[in-house]
Formats: structure tokens, C-alpha cells, sequence
């Protein structure tokens, strides 16, 4: 079996430590994870070569060219790390010291694969590769571990970056607070504008870079608010400026300055991984995952009756039963959906009851008619929890839809407008009232929603939804306030409407939010990542110019309509059963996962939505698709090699049965076609063969399932280092701009020399 000098885990495991590297070097951005992969899968080479008693020339040349292209690889490598010391003397010693470890390693790999060493009969105690083959795999974890803490240390260039260009908004702010003229406010706020754009590029960037999808959501957030608030800071301040005696307008702007400042913490937090007074990162647990994660324990038991207490399970329930609160004492909650809750609640209080009862006997004796009463208790509480999930959804969205269908007039805010400019204070107070109960009515839409998000980033942007309201609603009233007591200024006029156009965004960005949680509940959940597959300028261009991209009419949608109602039914099974593997980052489970998601953005091709524009789109999705299944075949050959067992021939027979159908899709996607009667064969044939190979996926995902839960305890399959693609890894820009300067001495540089390496097919 092949091994990994980076464990068995490769370097997509989220810790260093896999690597020999120090426990609190942690891979957190794409672009170190992927730099990474070239050098392991040129050591990985060196390891894997197969000790035949004859060596030919050839062998012994290649594994040479291997050595030293790995050697020099590390030498260019380690002096863009020097020169990264250098720049940097707070990183000069840590830094230093992994680069000589790098070089010794890289020398000592040279060496041992030096064919002039080879050509030595091993007798004269020549140590070699093939006679310390120890020695090499210690020579490469060496290597794999200095050169992961170098570019961790060097990814802290990029954090110090980031925090520098905060300290600089900062200070750019305070003195914002302290100006009392126009012309100074003026100078000042054109400094702050370059300053905040500069964040803005770098936070993008390692948005981008971030592989936590949580920690992604609460920078999206975070810079979503400091980009809103760069234009309410602008309009406050300078309302206050106008009007320095008025309470409400220094109110206003304080509330803008208070929440950019918290905006600008929170992204010092996530880029350092940091949380002050031992705050928890996220909030505390839905209905939602509380519900999945009790269902895994309980159709858990079907493999093992004895992997946790009727105690645990019932305090599960106990913290679901008592979220479910949040719904039945909520004074928006229908009555109906009220009473439905309670009912289910109370089920499946009972059904939990009998569950345990079941379970207890059959722990105690294993007949076949306990273990048949035990598998219809699994269901019949299961599906309970599968209603209550269902009713807790629908009080959640039908609340949300009602709302925001009922505020969309945004009758509340022309209101304030027009009284604020009349200077009629009185009536500006009966509306400030009104807001404020709207107010309160979206931040319970938006508590509630928080429970059915589905995922954790929906979660984090539900709760991010929830925070604007209630600090977008007093604003407003404070701006409002302002106007009605200086009705002919044009200043707090213009105020008023940046923080009601904040509103107003917030509402539209709620539709958005419904409309995916929703997707996620009715299995709907690919769309968003289905960019990653589409063409890209430059690879697929000169394929395209000659092809005229077709739209299929109503009539063929049509006709296609049942084959995508099929791939949709396809998809939810699939992703119901990746769902059920606890190692969401396991190579089977995310092949799966992106299959499925490609296999849902066909599917809404064939109903004329999402981003599958025309034939050519869908053709090119296939062909993706269809690469996908030839990797997800290659991982199922990986993981059979690991296990024994009586089901390994059935993964084999299905997983072997998955090449030649990828590649009957490759070849259809890829055949050019012309006339629409010739186009629409083509699609019709893309997509059922998409759909076979979905129904085969169905199959071999719960038979991986139960394999790794019996290899579980010995050797399971870990997610091996990804297959190297120069595609992969981002390039450095010739471009040398203030914006981009940390580039020279940063990731980007070191990607650039192992990228360089050679690669050589071992025969």
C-alpha cells in the first residue's frame, strides 16, 4: 500500500502535527495547504518505489532526478524564506531555524538518491536509498515539517499586514471623531477612504484564502458591515458637523464609530484565531443541528448498542425540546404551528421512552424479535424528529415570508422621511414607534430562522442579520430625530436615507437568506459551489469561440423535465448519505459531496434556473462531473486497499463499474454536435448518464459507510494528499502595486519555487 511521509492524513488535515511539525502550527488558508501537495507527492514518490532485486538505469536516473529536483525545489524555497527573516525580525530566529532544517533535509534526501552512491554495491556500506529507506522517511517528515512552519510563519506576514492596515483605520478614525471643521474632516475622511479600501483588499483575500466556511461567514459579515457604515460614517459626521449642539445627531454617529469598531475587532479575531475573555465562536446550538446530531446517535444503534447511555440521549432531546421554546413562547408564532410543536414535542418524549425501553432489552438479549422492535423504534423516532423539524421549518419561513412580503412598502421609513422634513416631532415619534416594534419583529424572524439556517454559515449569517436590525433601527430613529428638529438641512435629509437605504438592503438580503434556507432544507444545496466547475477564461476559450452556445425551448425543457426530477431525487439521496459519515473532510465524502452539487446545478438546468446558462454550460458541467467520478473511483480503489472484508469485492464490483461510465459521459460531453435536434440528444444523453452514475454513487457510499465504521478502530482511510494540478495553486503577479507589496515576501513567492519542481512517473 502507498504510504505518505505526512501520515496518513495528508497535508489536508487541519494540524501540522500530522506532519512532525509543532502541534500549534495549524494550516488555515488554501494557499499553504496547496503548496504544500507538490512536495508531498514528490516524496511520496521517492517512498513508494518499489524495491525490485533488479535496478535499471533507468530507475536509478529517475529516482536522481527526483532527489534533486526535490533538494533544489527546497533551496529556492528556503531562501525566499531568509529573505522573509530579513523583512521581518520579529519571525528572524523561528524563521532561520526552520529553513536549516528544510536545507539539511532537502541535502540529506540528495544524498540518499545520489546515483553515484547507488551504483556502490551496498555491502561497502554506502547508505542509500534502498538501504535506509528509514533514513529517508525521516529525512522527508523533517522536510515536510520545516517547510510547513515556514510558510505558516510566513502566512503571519500576511496577518501582520492585515493588522497594521487596522491600526492604521483606527487611528484614521479617532481622528475623525476629535475634527470640528469641514475642510479638516474632508482631508482626513479621503485618507481614511484609501486606508479602508486597502483593508478591504487584504481581508478579501484571506476571506478567500480561509478554509473554516465558518470563519469565512463571520468575515463576510464583518466586512459587509464596514463596508455599509463607511458611507454612514461619511453622512453622521458630517451631520454632526453641521449640527455640533444636537444630541441625536452626535448619538447617531457615535452609534456608527462603536460599530465599525466592533466590526474591525472581529476580523483581527478570525485572522488570528483569537477570542478575547474566553468568548465562544459561535452561538449556542439550533434546532437544526441538534436534531441531526441526535439522529446519528440513534440510528447509531443499529451497529452498536452499547456507544452511549439512554442518559446522553435523553439529554439531547432535552436541549432540542427546550429550543423549541424559543417558537411556542414566541408571540409571532401562529397558533397552529404553536399546537403542532407542543404535539410533537410530547411524542417524542414518548417515542424516546419506548426507544430506551427496546433498547435496554435488547442489550441484554439479542433476539430477532427485539432487534426488529428496536429497528421500528429507530424509525418511528426518527421520523417524530423528522416532523418536528419539518413544522419548527415551516413556523420559521412562513413567519419570514409573511414579514418580509408585509414590510416591503417600506411604508414605516417614507413616513419618517416625510415627517422628519415637515419637522413634525410628534408624528416622527408615533412612527419611531412603529419601526421599533418592526424592528423587534425581524430580530425574532431572524432568531428563529437562525434555528432552521441548516448550515453553519447560514447560522452565522442569520445571526449577522439580527445584530443589523437592532442597531440599523435605533440609528434610524436618531437620523429621523435629527432631521425633524433641522428640517431644512440637506445634510441630516441625506442621512436619513443612507440609514434607511441600510434597511431596505437588509430586507432584500433577507429574501436571499429564506430562499437558500429553504434550498438546504428540501435537499436543494449545490448551486452555490458550482462556479468552481464552470469554464474559466483562458482553458476553455479557444473550444468555445466556435461553438454558438443553445437554449433549449419550453417543449425540450419539458421533455427533460422528468430526467432532472430524477437527478434531483438522486442528489438528496446522496446527500443524505454523506451526511451520515461523521468525517465530513474524508476524500469519499467531498468527490460525493461535489458530484452531488454539480448532478443539482443539472437538475435546475433542466427547469431553465441557475447558472447553467445554455447547452454549452451544461456540457462543460458534465465533463467536470464526469472527471469527479474518476477521482471518487481512484479514492474507492485507495480505501479498498486498506480494508478486509467480506463487503470489499461488492465495493470493488461497483466502484469498477464507475471508470467506464465517467468516461462514456467524458466522451459524450466532449463530442461536438451542430443543429438543435443534434444538441438536444446531447443533453438528454448527458444528463442520463449523469443520473447513472448518481444511482451508482447511491450505491457505494453506504457500503464505504459501513466499511469505515468496521475499520474504524484499526487503520481506517484517511483523506490522502490530493492529486497535484499546477492549476491549483495560485501564481504571483509580475505586478508590483502598494496594495499587492506584500506579495514579494509572502505566500505567493514560495508557491512559485515548488511549483517549479519536476515531476516523474515512477514505471
Amino acid at each position: 500500500m502507498a504510504t505518505s511521509p505526512c501520515s496518513s492524513s495528508g497535508v489536508s488535515s487541519s494540524s501540522s502535527s500530522g506532519l512532525g511539525a509543532d502541534a500549534g502550527l495549524e494550516i488555515r488558508t488554501r494557499s499553504v495547504e496547496q503548496t504544500l501537495v507538490p512536495l508531498v507527492s514528490q516524496i511520496t514518490t521517492l517512498i513508494n518505489h518499489k524495491d525490485k532485486p533488479k535496478r535499471s538505469d533507468k530507475t536509478l536516473q529517475a529516482i536522481q532526478r527526483v532527489g534533486q529536483a526535490v533538494n533544489l525545489a527546497v533551496g529556492r524555497f528556503v531562501t525566499v524564506g531568509e529573505a522573509i527573516a530579513n523583512e521581518n525580525h520579529e519571525l528572524k530566529e523561528e524563521m532561520s531555524i526552520a529553513c536549516i532544517e528544510a536545507r539539511r533535509a532537502g541535502e540529506t534526501i540528495a544524498q540518499l538518491t545520489d546515483v553515484a552512491s547507488l551504483d556502490h554495491p551496498e555491502s561497502d556500506s554506502h547508505i542509500t536509498i534502498f538501504t535506509d529507506k528509514t533514513g529517508v522517511v525521516k529525512a522527508a517528515r523533517l522536510l515536510l515539517s520545516s517547510v510547513t512552519k515556514v510558510l505558516v510563519l510566513a502566512d503571519r506576514v500576511v496577518i501582520k499586514q492585515i493588522i497594521t492596515s487596522r491600526n492604521k483605520v483606527l487611528a484614521t478614525m479617532e481622528q475623525l471623531e476629535k475634527v470640528s471643521s469641514f475642510q479638516e474632516f474632508v482631508q482626513i475622511f479621503s485618507q481614511f477612504g484609501n486606508e479602508m479600501v486597502e483593508f478591504a483588499h487584504l481581508t478579501g483575500d484571506r476571506q478567500n484564502d480561509l478554509k473554516d466556511e465558518k470563519k469565512k461567514a463571520r468575515m463576510a459579515a464583518s466586512r459587509a458591515v464596514l463596508e455599509k457604515c463607511t458611507m454612514m460614517l461619511l453622512t453622521a459626521s458630517k451631520t454632526c458637523l453641521r449640527h455640533p449642539d444636537c444630541e441625536s445627531a452626535r448619538i447617531n454617529k457615535d452609534g456608527v464609530f462603536h460599530r465599525m469598531r466592533l466590526a474591525l475587532e472581529q476580523v483581527i479575531d478570525i485572522v488570528t484565531d483569537c477570542r478575547p475573555n474566553g468568548e465562544n465562536e459561535v452561538a449556542p446550538i439550533s434546532i437544526y443541528t441538534g436534531i441531526k446530531e441526535f439522529k446519528n446517535k440513534v440510528e447509531g444503534l443499529r451497529e452498536n448498542l452499547y456507544f452511549l447511555s439512554k442518559e446522553n440521549l435523553s439529554t439531547m432531546l432535552e436541549v432540542i425540546l427546550e429550543h423549541t421554546e424559543d417558537f411556542t413562547d414566541s408571540a409571532y408564532t401562529s397558533h397552529e404551528h404553536r399546537e403542532h410543536i407542543l404535539e410533537l414535542s410530547k411524542q417524542a418524549k414518548m417515542e424516546l421512552e419506548q426507544l430506551v425501553s427496546v433498547w435496554m432489552q435488547a442489550q441484554n438479549q439479542k433476539t430477532k424479535d427485539l432487534m426488529e422492535d428496536l429497528e421500528v423504534a429507530i424509525l418511528k423516532t426518527c421520523q417524530c424528529m423528522n416532523e418536528l423539524k419539518r413544522e419548527v421549518h415551516g413556523a420559521a419561513t412562513s413567519l419570514a415570508a409573511d414579514l418580509l412580503k408585509y414590510h416591503t412598502d417600506h411604508m414605516v421609513l417614507k413616513a419618517l422621511k416625510i415627517t422628519g422634513v415637515e419637522g413634525n416631532l410628534e408624528a416622527v415619534a408615533e412612527y419611531t414607534c412603529k419601526l421599533s416594534e418592526q424592528k423587534e419583529q425581524l430580530v425574532e424572524m431572524c432568531r428563529l430562522l437562525r434555528h432552521v439556517s441548516g448550515t453553519e454559515p447560514l447560522e452565522i449569517t442569520c445571526i449577522h442579520a439580527e445584530d443589523t436590525f437592532q442597531v440599523t433601527g435605533p440609528q434610524i430613529i436618531s437620523a429621523a430625530e435629527t432631521l425633524a428638529l433641522h428640517p431644512s438641512s440637506k445634510i441630516a435629509k441625506e442621512n436619513l436615507e443612507v440609514f434607511c437605504e441600510a434597511w431596505e438592503s437588509q430586507l432584500s438580503d433577507m429574501s436571499m437568506l429564506l430562499r437558500e434556507i429553504n434550498d438546504v432544507f428540501e435537499g436543494r444545496r449545490g448551486e452555490k459551489r458550482v462556479y468552481l466547475s464552470l469554464p474559466r477564461p483562458g482553458k476553455h476559450n479557444a473550444n468555445l469561440k466556435t461553438l454558438k452556445p443553445v437554449k433549449l425551448d419550453t417543449e425540450e425543457q419539458t421533455k427533460i423535465a422528468k430526467l432532472g426530477l430524477e437527478l434531483h431525487l438522486l442528489t438528496s439521496d446522496v446527500d443524505s448519505e454523506t451526511e451520515k459519515w461523521e468525517d465530513q473532510e474524508n476524500e469519499i465524502v467531498q468527490h460525493g459531496q461535489g458530484m452531488s452539487s454539480m448532478a443539482y446545478s443539472m437538475y435546475l438546468f433542466t427547469r431553465g434556473e441557475g447558472l447553467l446558462k445554455t447547452t454549452q454550460d451544461l456540457f462543460h458541467q458534465a465533463e467536470i462531473f464526469a472527471t469527479e467520478g474518476m477521482k471518487l473511483a481512484s479514492a474507492l480503489q485507495v480505501f479498498s486497499d486498506q480494508v478486509h472484508d467480506d463487503d470489499k469485492a461488492l465495493l470493488l464490483l461497483e466502484a469498477e463499474k464507475l471508470i467506464p461510465i465517467c468516461k462514456q459521459l467524458q466522451i459524450t460531453a466532449r463530442t461536438s454536435v451542430q443543429g438543435k435536434s443534434a444538441t438536444f440528444t446531447k443533453v438528454d444523453a448527458c444528463i442520463q448518464k449523469t443520473r447513472n452514475v448518481m444511482t451508482l454513487l447511491c450505491q457505494l457510499l453506504p457500503v464505504c459507510s459501513k466499511l469505515m465504521r468496521k475499520n474504524k478502530a484499526g487503520n481506517g482511510y484517511l483523506k490522502p494528499a490530493p492529486p497535484w494540478r499546477e492549476g491549483r495553486t495560485r501564481t504571483a503577479t509580475n505586478a508590483y502595486t502598494p496594495e499587492r507589496r506584500g506579495e514579494t515576501f509572502g505566500i505567493k513567492s514560495l508557491e512559485n519555487h515548488v511549483t517549479k519542481m519536476t515531476f516523474l512517473e515512477s514505471k
